[in-house]
């Protein structure tokens, strides 16, 4: 009986990724038959990945075909060990080196205004992705990953864990959900994630069994960096449990609404003006406040319309949501345009400071600006507002200000 396993993709559209097809024999020795637009440059290079990598997990006769299309190293090596795994029972990891820039970590307070989705079967989504400066890059191996690839696309995202360059965006991963989510994170915890995304939450429990899970695959891993969470909710009775979603484990940084598939529970249209998830919107803002994390919305899915995205963002923001989910990286500026605070809000925010600053000086209880008091959550909000308008280097130093007065 013939053992033959196809992994990756192949087409005239696709670039930067390679199909295999091993066939494992029982004599013979190793033939590889390698197609390649770049055979040329790189076909003796491909050819000993292989052959190296054949060798890495003991198989001695086997009849492998490569159709190249461009895929760099860790790409072919991770197509030719979901092949190899789907024919032999092997523990060991084909691994690419982990580079130095993949090494950084994330905080729970930092921004997460948009938040790029990339296909976690799809390599040449992934390759540049960093360049576009999104606050997070998610790998998805969810909804974007057909149910036969859903397997191998676990070895590439973890290859592009340890081989791409994020430049400083957060690392999340999306899983799938129930058991298949729980072997997802296996793969993915050992090379640096930051954030695990876990998609149509509806409840606390399963989050705190995931959440237990991870911390028994870090401390396997001998890991003790933080792993934080953004469960997405995507159903009505996710909504009604969202404040007990989001406080169901420590590192919850955030909660996130897919409105794709609420409303598809609902069994209404999702529309631009969003009247139909106004009332889930709000709750998971009400409830995200209160568990003290970020309330993050969800994606638009017309990546041709700037201006409605523009308005859409704007009104997420003037409801308390913190950020945006974003498909196309064209929307990641004016997202985190929207997001960022004006300069109206940025001078109303440091008049608030500096007048409580003034007051606690002079020992007075009651901070006022002409007839409005200020309280302390508002010192807070207005605090936070300056942090991030100078994190994003908003704030007009003093020179530019009396120029333009």
């Amino acid at each position: 009986m013939k053992k033959v396993a196809v992994t990756g993709n192949t087409g005239p559209r696709i670039r930067s990724d390679c199909e295999l097809k091993l066939e494992i024999k029982s004599s013979g020795g190793i033939k590889i038959n390698l197609e390649s637009k770049v055979k040329v440059m790189y076909g003796s290079s491909i050819t000993r990945l292989m052959e190296e990598g054949l060798n890495f997990f003991d198989i001695k006769h086997a009849v492998l075909d490569v159709n190249d299309s461009g895929a760099l190293p860790f790409v072919h090596m991770a197509r030719l060990e979901a092949a190899v795994k789907a024919l032999v029972k092997t523990d060991k990891e084909l691994l690419p080196e982990m580079s130095e820039y993949n090494r950084y970590l994330s905080d729970r307070e930092r921004f997460r205004f948009s938040r790029l989705y990339l296909p976690g079967n799809t390599p040449s989504m992934m390759l540049n992705a960093g360049l576009h400066s999104p606050d997070g890059i998610i790998l998805d191996l969810e909804d974007s990953v057909a149910p036969a690839k859903k397997h191998e696309a676990r070895f590439l995202v973890r290859n592009v864990l340890r081989q791409v360059n994020f430049y400083g965006a957060e690392r999340m991963v999306r899983i799938n959900q129930g058991e298949r989510g729980y072997e997802d994170l296996k793969y993915v915890l050992p090379h640096n994630v930051h954030l695990i995304l876990v998609p149509k939450c509806e409840s606390a429990e399963y989050l705190r069994e995931l959440a237990k899970s991870a911390d028994r695959i870090l401390s396997e891993n001998n890991i003790k960096q933080d792993l934080f969470f953004m469960p997405i909710i995507e159903s009505a009775l996710g909504v009604e449990k969202a404040y007990e979603i989001a406080s169901a484990v420590k590192n919850v940084v955030a909660i996130a609404i897919g409105l794709e598939d609420y409303t598809a529970d609902l069994g209404v249209q999702r529309t631009n003006e969003g009247r139909e998830s106004i009332y889930a919107r709000l709750r998971l803002v009400n409830a995200a406040k209160a568990a003290r994390v970020q309330p993050i919305d969800s994606v638009f899915s017309d990546v041709s319309d700037m201006e409605a995205l523009k308005a859409i963002a704007k009104m997420s923001k003037s409801i308390g949501f913190e950020g945006m989910g974003c498909i196309h990286p064209r929307q990641i500026q004016v997202i985190k345009a929207s997001f960022a605070p004006e300069l109206d809000e940025i001078n109303k925010a440091s008049e608030i400071v500096q007048a409580f600053n003034e007051a606690e000086e002079k020992g007075l209880g009651v901070v006022s600006i002409g007839s409005k008091m200020i309280d302390a959550p508002v010192v807070a909000r207005a605090r936070r507002t300056l942090a991030l308008a100078e994190k994003l280097n908003l704030i007009p130093d003093e020179k530019e200000s009396q120029e333009n007065e």
